[in-house]
């Protein structure tokens, strides 16, 4: 079953990742004062079933360290600095849980694509702690949060642990079989990359009645082609950049 879900023409990807250190709170701040109104980022899981905002399932690039994330505890993740590699200004910045990413939206009165980031094996563990989370502090002054992810799995946990939310399947491109995949998960959304959109494919989505939005986008001229083809919304790095583009500046 399809929940509605309202979209925004652009999302900050991995808050404002051009601008700031991804998926952290820093970057949130970045992307509401860049104008964005919702964010994406991703939700992983510590070792100890925290869930916390970081995208590799290594600390390599962000940290410089080779150290799974889903072998460290919430305490080791908060000590790690995933700042210093982005700039000398963002030295220090550590890894949120998805509780105090929660606080901040909030305050900065930021919607939320929450991606389900799952180690491999753990997508039911990630997307029920996930979940459980954001059904005990979403604030109601937030539109409810679209949970997206790659892994069918936690699409599927999802769907059984909070109905009401609204889900989005993740891909690269729009496999020959995409209606039957996304309608049996029950998404209203479909999350495509730009590189491999086509106008016949973005149509296709939207003709079927599903949201379609597509990451990651930089450049100001695709992003106003997919909005031609009939993207309902752009995730990206540079907010202003691509705000400008789609308002026809």
């Amino acid at each position: 079953m399809r929940t509605r879900v309202s979209l925004p023409p652009l999302i900050g990807h991995r808050g404002a990742a051009l601008h700031a250190p991804e998926n952290s709170l820093e970057g949130f701040e970045q992307a509401a004062e860049l104008g964005a109104r919702w964010v994406e980022f991703d939700v992983m899981l510590s070792a100890d079933g925290v869930p916390v905002l970081h995208h590799d399932h290594d600390l390599q690039r962000t940290a410089g360290c080779p150290e799974a994330v889903a072998k460290l505890t919430a305490r080791d993740l908060a000590q790690t600095d995933v700042g210093s590699h982005f700039g000398a200004s963002y030295s220090g910045v550590r890894i949120p849980t998805l509780a105090a990413a929660i606080g901040c939206l909030s305050r900065l009165n930021l919607g939320a694509n929450v991606e389900i980031k799952p180690a491999p094996g753990r997508e039911v563990e990630t997307t029920r702690a996930a979940i459980s989370q954001l059904q005990a502090s979403w604030p109601n002054h937030l539109p409810p949060p679209l949970i997206s992810s790659f892994s069918a799995k936690a699409l599927v946990t999802a769907a059984e642990l909070a109905p009401n939310l609204p889900r989005g399947w993740l891909g690269e491109k729009l496999p020959e079989d995409w209606e039957t995949i996304v309608s049996d998960l029950g998404c209203s959304t479909v999350h495509l990359g730009w590189e491999d959109l086509t106008e016949a494919a973005a149509r296709e989505v939207k003709s079927k009645g599903y949201g379609l939005v597509v990451w990651t986008v930089n450049d100001p001229e695709v992003a106003r082609r997919c909005r031609g083809w009939g993207a309902d919304a752009i995730i990206t790095d540079t907010p202003p950049g691509i705000a400008a583009a789609l308002s026809g500046g």
